[in-house]
């Protein structure tokens, strides 16, 4: 089962679990509650799930591929582990499903307060159009995703300040409705 918690304020490795002291710990309805919705699926056959396939028809994810995130695999790696860590939104939702690895995604709650949300195998996360959110690799430095998209893929991502975006506008009327 995925885990989620508060981060501490720390500015060292990003790939360090920063677990607030005493741990504050999040639940997947209060996940939830920020429109991010966690699945666990059978990442060793994920070729041949049905679970997997009937996923991608109601949600109608047209188009996947695979990234492997590990030094000797990634081209440009250095530069892409800062990029997939500076805060960003998208304009449409992002959906990783983990079949090998561990990293972490961090979103932004409510309050504008980190919580940190440890992937694993298995794992598979959506976040909503317009949340702010950032992801980095965990100290094990390797994680083998697959990447899901409606139609096209479109791998935009606009860095903080981005609150004028219809999706950005839309998320936080949406937290509204939830509050």
């Amino acid at each position: 089962m995925v885990e989620a918690w508060y981060m501490d304020e720390s500015q060292e490795d990003q790939r360090a679990p920063h677990r607030l002291r005493p741990n504050r710990p999040v639940s997947l309805e209060q996940l939830r509650r920020l429109g991010v919705v966690y699945r666990k699926l059978d990442a060793d056959n994920y070729e041949t799930d049905p679970c997997l396939k009937e996923i991608r028809r109601a949600e109608n994810y047209s188009w996947m591929d695979i990234i492997t995130i590990q030094k000797d695999k990634l081209p440009n790696y250095e530069e892409k582990i800062k990029t997939f860590y500076e805060e960003h939104l998208h304009l449409d939702d992002e959906i990783r499903y983990i079949l090998d690895g561990s990293g972490y995604f961090d979103v932004r709650d409510k309050d504008d307060k980190w919580i940190r949300i440890s992937m694993e195998k298995g794992d598979m996360i959506t976040l909503p159009a317009g949340i702010y959110h950032r992801f980095t690799l965990d100290e094990n430095n390797y994680v083998k995703a697959m990447r899901l998209f409606v139609g096209e893929p479109v791998w935009t991502p606009y860095n903080r300040p981005a609150d004028d975006f219809p999706a950005r506008k839309q998320y936080m009327k949406f937290l509204a409705e939830e509050a």
